[in-house]
């Protein structure tokens, strides 16, 4: 029963990461909580493990972002654009029922880095291929660390039942 509830909370939380909320964090939370509340389930180095990729899937969410920002020849600036209107726009998008966050972390990121080149001094065609170059670094982070919270998850799930 225990491990039920669990995957349960695993799954909730790899649900949570495309809507641009803290899934990792929160996988990582129930293996910490896991282990308190079944000892001798889930040993420390899983636990530090998880941790670190929790945290390597949040640089990668952010450089991945800025990296396609640049490659898709937009500034610093507009890197950042992209980073702060992709979190804006997930806050934003929280009330609406499902997909609201998900659709509002990708259109802020492509708001941010337009809004952030257009300031810039960058005609609007510059700006729209480096907002979209923003929108596929955001789309690509967000599978990234979904894969990155499966193997969380996996690991976890390994180690609390073996």
């Amino acid at each position: 029963m225990n491990v039920l509830l669990l995957i349960a909370v695993l799954l909730l939380g790899l649900v949570m990461i495309p809507f641009g909320m803290p899934g990792t964090w929160i996988i990582a939370g129930a293996a910490l909580g896991y282990s308190i509340l079944v000892p001798g389930s889930i040993g420390t180095f899983t636990i530090i493990m998880v941790a670190i990729l929790a945290v390597i899937g949040e640089v990668i969410e952010f450089t991945l972002t800025a990296k396609y920002t640049k490659k898709y020849g937009g500034s610093r600036r507009a890197s950042w654009g992209a980073i702060i209107g992709g979190m804006v726009g997930a806050f934003m998008g929280v009330p609406v029922p499902i997909i609201g966050s998900v659709i509002g972390a990708f259109i802020g990121a492509f708001v941010g880095a337009f809004v952030a080149e257009i300031s810039r001094g960058t005609g609007g065609s510059g700006a729209t291929r480096v907002a979209t170059g923003a929108l596929i670094g955001r789309a690509l982070a967000s599978a990234v660390k979904v894969g990155i919270g499966v193997a969380m998850s996996a690991w976890i799930v390994f180690s609390a039942i073996v």
